[in-house]
């Protein structure tokens, strides 16, 4: 039994529970959490990904420092200068086994090689998965050690036109070596599992009725003492099993679930309904303080999606393959990866105008927002200079500037390393530890 279970059944037995309920109710990870919310005010990462390099040219800003102008990429990212901090010189270095998109997927948020494996990559150069977790299911299993910090799920993982396949070019997140973490695809499969369904209720409540009627046979047995706590019980009982029948969780919603549409596939032309239904859902699973780490991950490395709602019928990743003397194909990457961008800063309004429960200032305040990709460049599938762009103030970095990260080729790792640091998770070294040296960035 794992120490969040056995916190349950203390808080359980101290409001005078008999053994008989402790093994269902102290499964029930939502009945306390309203006495669990910390005081302080809370951490949340999230991680967004797009895939096959960037435009290099018109992605960078200039200037180093505050007074940055956007490039054209970022230009729908000016509404937030004050709370954008651009990182330039990271680079991937893991190497070993596998292609540059294969190391560029799965090393991106775990800094550690790839097993061998029988995934062949481009090259002819197989490999398998991780030897290691990534940063945000570190920074999860980190918040989920801590009664104050603990939710429901701790992590939840958002997909955008993924499909069924698995392998290292379609997975970010890994929960240790060997372990890749599925993203949730269907935002309907999404909304089910974070707000429940008809049938899970039906389950429950058949669960109460058992309880309740093993209450009725004991009742007779016991001493007049203890018929009065067991009166309690059944009215525990009673309740929660009326709170169901009414099609509402253990515990009030902060935010009421997003409505969704009905019958949008996943499809490729439907990648903007489908992105903004699972924003919607990522930001209202953070209100209702479901999960204090979330990932966004549209489509996948070396992904092949026709941006036709961009008037763009090539696919992204043959795109990103040609030549930069291809005129055609150059455009259309600025405006497909500023399509991205434009995505981003939907995810940053809608916390900029989240009020923050409870506290002051908006969900941005207290969120750590980092989009990012696997590849520098597509066409020479390059993993120096990776981007990354954070944003909002979750994390005590110091924003609104574009930054330089020293005069040497610095290993990405330092960055997840800066991000458990700054989540009072004090690593030596993350991924590979020849990878960390200089420890974490110093972004305050």
């Amino acid at each position: 039994m794992n120490l969040n279970r056995l916190s349950r059944r203390s808080a359980l037995k101290n409001i005078g529970l008999s053994a008989l309920s402790l093994p269902i109710l102290a499964q029930s990870t939502s009945l306390f959490a309203d006495t669990q919310s910390p005081k302080a005010p809370k951490q949340r990462l999230v991680v967004m990904f797009s895939p096959n390099g960037t435009i290099p040219e018109h992605f960078w800003p200039k200037r180093i420092g505050e007074d940055f102008e956007h490039n054209t990429i970022l230009k729908p990212l000016e509404p937030f200068h004050d709370k954008l901090l651009i990182l330039r010189n990271l680079h991937n270095k893991v190497g070993g086994d596998g292609d540059s998109h294969m190391r560029g997927m799965s090393c991106l948020l775990t800094g550690i090689e790839l097993f061998p494996g029988n995934v062949m990559g481009g090259g002819g150069t197989p490999a398998g998965w991780p030897k290691g977790i990534s940063i945000d299911r570190e920074i999860c299993k980190h918040f989920q050690s801590n009664t104050e910090t603990r939710t429901r799920f701790g992590g939840l993982h958002f997909g955008v036109g993924i499909k069924d396949s698995a392998d290292p070019w379609t997975r970010m997140s890994y929960d240790g070596p060997n372990q890749p973490v599925t993203p949730l695809a269907d935002p309907y499969e999404a909304h089910r599992k974070l707000y429940g369904n008809i049938q899970e209720k039906k389950k429950v409540r058949s669960i109460l009725d058992d309880l309740r009627n093993d209450f009725k046979k004991v009742a007779d047995q016991l001493p007049e003492s203890d018929r009065k706590l067991l009166i309690e019980h059944t009215r525990l009982v009673n309740r929660m099993d009326k709170e169901y029948s009414g099609g509402r969780a253990l515990t009030k919603l902060t935010a009421k679930p997003p409505q969704l549409p009905d019958g949008i596939r996943n499809q490729n032309d439907n990648l903007p309904q489908l992105g903004r239904m699972q924003i919607d859902m990522l930001v209202n699973s953070l209100v209702n303080d479901f999960a204090r780490v979330a990932t966004l991950q549209y489509t996948k490395s070396v992904g092949q999606a026709k941006m036709n709602w961009l008037d763009i019928e090539n696919s992204h990743h043959s795109l990103s393959h040609e030549p930069d003397k291809n005129k055609d194909a150059y455009d259309k990457l600025i405006r497909i990866n500023t399509w991205f961008a434009e995505e981003f800063a939907y995810l940053l309004q809608k916390l900029e105008n989240t009020p923050e429960p409870g506290q002051k200032g908006s969900m941005l305040d207290n969120t750590l927002v980092m989009w990012t990709n696997e590849l520098g460049k597509g066409n020479n599938h390059t993993l120096q200079h990776i981007p990354f762009v954070l944003a909002g103030n979750g994390f005590g970095f110091r924003m609104g500037r574009s930054y330089w990260c020293g005069d040497q080729n610095n290993s990405h790792n330092r960055l997840l390393l800066s991000l458990a640091h700054a989540v009072g998770h004090p690593l030596e070294t993350f991924g590979n530890p020849s990878l960390c040296k200089g420890g974490p960035l110093d972004l305050s």
